[in-house]
Parts: structure tokens; sequence; C-alpha cells
């Protein structure tokens, strides 16, 4: 095997897995890097088992789960009411709450959202709610994107393999 083609594999297995990885933290784009991790593996093998038709399902299974990623939050502090204020929060929560771990990244987008919702001058039942809501729409959009992120990579593998 060319040192090369090495290369190429070794960093589309550290995509991959720093892909899967940005599937959990969203400090890390994970879908894009799990595409840009598969193209790299497709591109080693000099697109012989996967094709043009592959990548392109996979650059939109990339892009649906960023796109359902972000706007999830949204949807989910809207239909709990909530203000731009408190989604200015929950994003602050989100990057405080990766400096404290798995707790941190679950409690910070809510505890922003109450924050900025507070900040917007609503009650604390209202702020409570849009937390609520802004962390449910969240957890929503992280679950498609696990989602996709998996199906990207079995996707690869099934044209790969048969």
């Amino acid at each position: 095997m060319e040192t090369g083609i090495i290369i190429l594999w070794i960093l589309a297995i550290f995509l991959v897995i720093t892909g899967m990885a940005g599937l959990l933290l969203p400090v890390l784009p994970g879908p894009p890097m799990i595409l840009a991790g598969l193209v790299t593996a497709a591109w080693a093998e000099g697109f012989v088992h996967v094709g043009k038709y592959t990548i392109a399902a996979l650059v939109v299974m990339a892009a649906l789960a960023s796109l359902v990623d972000f706007l999830a939050g949204a949807w989910g502090a809207k239909q709990f009411g909530a203000s731009k204020k408190a989604m200015i929060g929950a994003m602050i929560g989100i990057f405080v709450g990766l400096f404290f771990g798995i707790p941190g990244i679950l409690i910070g987008p809510f505890v922003g959202a109450v924050i900025g919702e507070l900040a917007a001058r609503k009650t604390l039942l209202d702020a409570g709610i849009a937390g609520i809501g802004t962390w449910l729409g969240l957890a929503v959009g992280a679950a498609f994107k696990i989602a996709l992120g998996f199906a990207m990579i079995g996707t690869f593998l099934l044209v790969r393999f048969l």
C-alpha cells in the first residue's frame, strides 16, 4: 500500500471518529466532519466502490443533519414562546456548558434560555417554560443529527461492502 493511501485512510478514520464525537458535542461540526472522512475514504480507494451518487446522498444527509440540528432548537423555543434573548441565552449556555462536561451541555442551554427570558422581563414561569422548550428542541435536533450521522456511516459501509 502506498504511503499516500495510508495517510488518506488515517485522515479518513480521524475525521469520522472526530465527527462522531461532534454528534454529541455542539462545538464540533459532526456531520460535515463525518462527510469529509467518508469522502476521504472513498478517495483513498479511487472512488471505485463509493461513487458520485453515494457521495451526493451523503452530502444531502450531512446538510439535512446540520439544518435540523440548527432549526430544532429555534423551533422548540418558538413552540414554547421563547424570546430572541432566550435563544441567545441558550447558545451562550451551550458554550459555557462545554466547560462543565456532559452535565453542563445538558443544563447549560436551559439555564441560558431562562436567564435570557428573564432579561426580556418575562416572569419566572415564562422563563422556565421557554427554557424547557429550548432544551427539548435542542434534544430533538441532537437526536436527528445523531441518527443521520449514523445513517451516513451505514450508507457508506453498505455501498462499500455490497
